[in-house]
C-alpha cells in the first residue's frame, strides 16, 4: 500500500509538472489538446494564446490577446462567428491529415468541428506554433530540421493589423488580407466594417467600407504622408514600407522600437484607430483616428466637389475650379451630396482650345478608382499629358519628395477635401473662360498683396524711425524704461528667446515628451476648447494627477506675454476659487501649461446652454457667485500681488466636480503697487 501511495504521489507530480511546463510552450503538437484555461505564450512572451470571454459575455473563443497589456486586448479570434457556450472546448491536430481542429465537448474524432484550418498536412509530422510576431502558424517539419507552413493567423486578420506584417493583396495566391471590426465589444462575430487596401488606379489607398460602401480612405501616399491624412506623417515611433508591383500590393507597419506595443485596429464603432500602450498608466493612448469629422467621409460633397472644414461658417462644402453646383437649392440646405458640374459647357466635360490648369493647394486628392499612376513623369509632363487628353480631369505628384511620379484623374472627382495643414497640390481643369477669369483674381490678388506690403513697409519705416527718436530722446534725460514684475527685481522682457531664461524656479517644469504621453499626442479626442491663445486638452499624468493642457498657438501675437503673465502670477497665487497651474513646458517654439482639469468646464456652458441651464438652481448660481466674488477680493486685496484680471467672463470661470468657480486665464492680467489705483497699457482687451 505504501509503494502504490508513493507511485500515486509519484503521477500526480509528473503529470502537475507536465502541466506547469505546457501552459508555458508555445508548441502544439500532433495529438495534443489544448483545454480552456491552458494557453500557449509565444517565445518572448508578446503574445498569448488561450480561450476567452469578452467583456459582457459569457460564451468562449480561441483568440490571441498581449501577454504583457494589463487590460485583456484580443487582437485575433478564430471562432468569433461560432461561440462556444461553455468551458469544454478543446483545440486539437488531427491525428489523420494533421488538420488543426477547433471542437467542443470533447477532442475525440466524433465531436463536431466549431472552426478548423481546414488543410491537409499529409503526414505525421505537423504542429501549431505561436510566433513572437503574433503568427499562429500551422507547420510541417520533414524531420531535417526544415518547416513549411501549412496555415497562419496572419493570412486571416480579425479586427487588428499586426506590426510589421503584410496587409493587403497577393497577386501570385490571390489572398487579400484584411481586418473586419467585431460586430459589438461584446461578439467579435463579422461587423459591418472593413479596412482593406485598395490597389486600384496602380497607387495603393487604404479604404473604409460600411458592408459594401465606402465610408473613409486615406488617398495615395505621396512620398511623406497618405494624401488624406497628413497627421500621420507626425507619428514618431513608426513607418511604413509599401510593396506595389505585378506580385503584390502590400503595406507594413513598422515599429522603431521593437518594444512599444501598439495596435492599428477597426472598432465597432466604425473607426480605425492607432493606440500605443502606455504601461505606467495601464491604458491605451491613441495616437490617430478616422474619420473625424464631416469632410473625412467619403464624398461628403459629392462628386467634383471639395470639402472645407475650416468654412463652417458658411457650408463645409465647395465646388473645384470650373464646376458649380448641381443643386443650389441643396446647397442652401446644406446638403452637398449632389456635388457639382461644368460651368459653361451645360454640365459636360470641357475639351477644348485654352484649356489649363488650376491648383488647389493643401488637397487630398481625388479617388484613385478611376485614376492612373505613371512612375516615370515629373509634374511638368505631368501636366502635358493630362493635357492632350481630353478625359483627364486633374492631375497631382506621385511623390512630393523626388518629384517625379504622376497621378491622372479622369471622370468625376471624387471626395477631395483641403487641410490648412498638409495634403498636395491638386491641378483641376478648366476651360478658357474660367482659366481667364482665375487669372485675372490672381493678378488682383498678386497685386493687393503688393500694396499691403508696401505699405506695410512704409508704415513699420515710420513706425520704426519714431522709436529711434523717442529712445535717443529717453536716453539723453537719462530715463530707461524696464518693466519690472512685482517685488521680484526682474527684467520683464516679450521677445520669445529671453523665456529659457526666465523660467520661474518655483514652476515645475514638465519634459515635452511626458505632456505627448498625457495627451495622446494632442489627439482631437482629448481636445477640450479653442481659444483665442491657443488649444485646451485633457491629459493624465504619470503619477494619476488629470490635467488640462493649454498649448498656445504659434500664430498667437500675444502667447508669449500671456505665457509669461500665466507662469509668473498664477504661480504665485493660492485660493480655491482660482484655477492651479502645475507647471509648464517650453520645447522649442512650444509653450505648454499644465493646469488642475476641471470636469465640469467652463460656466459659460450651463448658462447658455439650454439644457444643461436647468441644473442651476438659484442656491448653486449663488454659491457660485459668492465663489467668484471671493476670488476677485483675493486677486485685489488678500494676495500679496495686486492683480487685476482684466478678462473675466464665463468661459473664464470653470467649474469642479463640485461645481465650486475657479478664475482661470490670466493672459491679460496686469499687476499693482500696493497703493497703486490705475495704469495705463498699449494693449487690447476683450473677446
Amino acid at each position: 500500500m505504501e509503494i502504490q501511495a508513493i507511485l500515486l504521489l509519484l503521477l500526480q507530480l509528473i503529470i502537475s509538472l507536465h502541466l506547469c511546463t505546457s501552459s508555458t510552450t508555445d508548441t502544439l503538437n500532433l495529438n495534443e489538446t489544448l483545454a480552456d484555461g491552458q494557453v500557449l505564450v509565444s517565445n518572448g512572451e508578446r503574445y498569448t494564446l488561450g480561450f476567452f470571454s469578452p467583456v459582457n459575455s459569457t460564451n468562449r473563443y480561441l483568440g490571441i490577446w498581449y501577454t504583457k497589456v494589463s487590460v485583456q486586448t484580443v487582437v485575433w479570434v478564430a471562432n468569433g462567428d461560432d461561440p462556444i457556450n461553455d468551458t469544454s472546448g478543446v483545440l486539437s491536430i488531427a491525428g489523420q491529415g494533421g488538420d488543426m481542429i477547433l471542437a467542443q465537448g470533447s477532442s475525440n474524432s466524433s465531436s463536431a468541428p466549431v472552426w478548423s484550418a481546414n488543410v491537409s498536412a499529409g503526414g505525421n509530422n505537423t504542429m501549431a506554433r505561436l510566433l513572437d510576431e503574433g503568427n499562429f502558424v500551422l507547420l510541417r517539419s520533414d524531420g531535417g530540421g526544415r518547416t513549411t507552413i501549412l496555415w497562419q493567423s496572419l493570412d486571416h486578420l480579425s479586427d487588428t493589423i499586426f506590426p510589421n506584417t503584410k496587409f493587403g493583396s497577393d497577386r501570385r495566391t490571390g489572398l487579400n488580407r484584411s481586418v473586419r471590426s467585431w460586430k459589438s465589444p461584446a461578439d467579435p462575430a463579422a461587423g459591418v466594417w472593413s479596412y482593406d487596401l485598395d490597389p486600384k488606379g496602380g497607387a495603393p489607398q487604404l479604404v473604409l467600407y460600411n458592408g459594401r460602401t465606402k465610408w473613409w480612405r486615406s488617398g495615395p501616399r505621396n512620398g511623406i504622408s497618405w494624401s488624406g491624412v497628413p497627421d500621420m506623417s507626425r507619428t514618431p515611433f513608426f513607418s511604413i514600407s509599401i510593396v506595389n508591383d505585378g506580385s503584390e500590393s502590400t503595406i507594413a507597419l513598422g515599429l522603431l522600437d521593437p518594444s512599444i506595443i501598439s495596435r492599428l485596429y477597426v472598432d465597432p464603432s466604425g473607426y480605425v484607430k492607432l493606440a500605443t500602450w502606455h504601461d505606467e498608466d495601464r491604458r491605451w493612448i491613441e495616437f490617430w483616428s478616422d474619420p473625424k469629422e464631416p469632410c473625412d467621409y467619403y464624398g461628403h460633397c459629392g462628386p467634383n466637389g471639395k470639402c472645407d472644414p475650416y468654412n463652417t461658417a458658411v457650408f463645409e462644402c465647395g465646388c473645384l475650379p470650373g464646376f458649380e453646383p448641381r443643386s443650389q437649392n441643396d446647397w442652401n440646405l446644406r446638403d452637398g451630396s449632389g456635388g457639382c458640374v461644368r460651368k459653361h459647357t451645360g454640365g459636360n466635360s470641357t475639351c477644348g482650345d485654352g484649356d489649363g490648369f488650376v491648383k488647389v493647394g493643401n488637397a487630398k486628392v481625388p479617388d484613385m478608382e478611376f485614376g492612373s499612376l505613371n512612375v516615370g513623369l515629373d509634374l511638368n509632363k505631368c501636366e502635358q499629358e493630362c493635357l492632350m487628353n481630353c478625359s483627364c480631369m486633374a492631375y497631382a505628384s506621385a511623390n512630393l519628395i523626388t518629384g517625379i511620379g504622376c497621378l491622372t484623374f479622369y471622370g468625376d472627382l471624387m471626395d477631395t477635401r483641403v487641410f490648412t495643414d498638409g495634403g498636395q497640390d491638386l491641378y483641376v481643369r478648366v476651360d478658357a473662360v474660367e482659366l481667364g477669369e482665375y487669372n485675372q483674381k490672381m493678378k488682383a490678388h498678386k497685386l493687393k498683396k503688393v500694396i499691403v506690403v508696401v505699405a506695410s513697409l512704409g508704415a513699420a519705416t515710420i513706425v520704426g524711425i519714431s522709436i529711434v527718436f523717442y529712445l535717443l530722446k529717453r536716453k539723453r534725460k537719462g530715463k530707461l524704461i524696464k518693466t519690472q514684475v512685482a517685488n521680484s527685481g526682474t527684467e520683464y522682457s516679450v521677445k520669445k528667446e529671453n523665456l529659457y531664461r526666465d523660467k520661474d524656479s518655483s514652476v515645475p517644469i514638465f519634459e515635452v515628451n511626458d505632456i505627448f504621453v498625457a495627451t495622446g499626442n494632442f489627439s482631437l479626442t482629448n481636445k477640450l476648447g479653442q481659444g483665442g491663445f491657443g488649444s485646451v486638452y485633457k491629459g493624465l499624468l504619470r503619477d494619476g494627477r488629470e490635467v488640462a493642457v493649454k498649448r498656445l498657438s504659434h500664430t498667437s501675437t500675444q502667447g508669449v506675454q500671456e505665457f509669461k503673465n500665466e507662469v509668473r502670477i498664477v504661480s504665485k497665487l493660492q485660493h480655491k476659487n482660482l484655477a492651479r497651474l502645475y507647471g509648464c513646458c517650453i520645447n522649442g517654439e512650444e509653450k505648454m501649461l499644465v493646469y488642475e482639469y476641471l470636469p465640469n468646464r467652463s460656466l459659460d456652458i450651463f448658462i447658455f446652454d439650454k439644457t444643461r441651464n436647468s441644473s442651476l438652481d438659484w442656491k448653486r448660481r449663488f454659491d457660485i457667485i459668492i465663489g467668484i466674488a471671493r476670488g476677485i477680493l483675493y486677486l485685489h486685496q488678500d494676495s500679496r500681488l495686486k492683480i487685476i484680471h482684466r478678462d473675466l467672463k464665463p468661459s473664464n470661470v470653470l467649474l469642479d466636480a463640485a461645481m465650486n468657480p475657479k478664475i482661470s486665464d490670466f493672459g491679460m492680467a496686469r499687476l499693482f503697487g500696493e497703493e497703486q489705483t490705475e495704469a495705463n497699457t498699449n494693449r487690447v482687451v476683450g473677446t
